[in-house]
C-alpha cells in the first residue's frame, strides 16, 4: 500500500453536533503543486472538485514544463472539510493554480481566516503571486514544502528564497498523506491562535 492510501481512513467521519467553530482555510500555490491532492487526502467528506481534462486549448497559455505528466487541472476550486476536534471544523478551499484563473482568488479569500501556501522547491518562483496576494489581503498564512523527490532544499533555504519573516511557519508536507496534511493544518490553526492571542495581549 503506497503513501497515497496507507493512512487514509476507509470511512469518512460525519460532522459532529458539538462542532461550533468553523474556519475557512484556503490552500493555494502554483500550478500543479498538489493542492487538489491535499484536499482529497485530508477531507472527511467526499471533496467537491472542478477538475477538467487538460486539452490543446491550454497550449501556449499554461506552462506545463515542470508537470508534464499532469492530465487534469482545477478550473474553479476544490472544497473539502475536516474536523480537527469535537469543536473545530476547517472548511478547505483549494485555489486554481493557472494564471488565467487567478481572478477567482479574490472571491476565495473573502472570509478566509488563514491559508496554506503549498510549494514545490523545484519552482519556488511560482509561489510569489500567492504570497503577494495573501499579504495584500492581510491573510495569515504558513508555507508547506510538498515532497516531489526533486532537489533537496532545507526549510530555512525555502524561507530565505521566499523572503519570509521569522514568525511565518515553514513546514514539510506530503500532500498524499492524510496524517501529514492534518499536521500542516494543525500548524496553521495554532499559528492563527497565536496571532489572535498576541493581538489581545495588552
Amino acid at each position: 500500500m503506497d503513501s497515497a492510501t496507507s493512512d487514509r481512513r476507509t470511512e469518512r467521519t460525519p460532522l459532529g453536533r458539538s462542532a461550533e467553530n468553523g474556519l475557512k482555510i484556503v490552500i493555494t500555490g502554483g500550478f500543479g503543486v498538489g493542492k487538489t491532492t491535499l484536499v482529497r487526502a485530508v477531507s472527511d467528506i467526499r471533496p467537491l472538485n472542478t477538475e477538467e481534462i487538460m486539452t490543446s486549448a491550454g497550449e501556449g497559455i499554461d506552462d506545463i514544463s515542470a508537470v508534464r505528466d499532469k492530465t487534469s487541472t482545477t478550473v474553479a476550486f476544490d472544497f473539502g472539510r475536516i474536523s480537527l476536534n469535537e469543536r473545530t471544523v476547517l472548511y478547505l478551499f483549494g485555489a486554481p493554480g493557472q494564471e488565467r484563473f487567478w481572478f477567482l482568488w479574490e472571491r476565495l479569500f473573502i472570509g478566509t481566516l488563514g491559508a496554506v501556501v503549498l510549494v514545490d522547491t523545484r519552482r519556488l518562483a511560482d509561489s510569489w503571486y500567492a504570497i503577494d496576494r495573501l499579504e495584500q489581503h492581510g491573510t495569515p498564512f504558513i508555507v508547506a514544502r510538498n515532497h516531489f523527490g526533486g532537489p533537496a532544499h532545507t526549510l530555512e533555504q525555502v524561507r530565505e528564497a521566499l523572503d519570509l519573516p521569522d514568525h511565518v511557519p515553514v513546514v514539510d508536507c506530503d500532500a498524499r498523506s492524510r496524517r501529514s496534511c492534518k499536521a500542516v493544518l494543525l500548524t496553521l490553526v495554532q499559528y492563527l491562535y497565536a496571532l489572535a492571542a498576541r493581538e489581545t495581549t495588552p
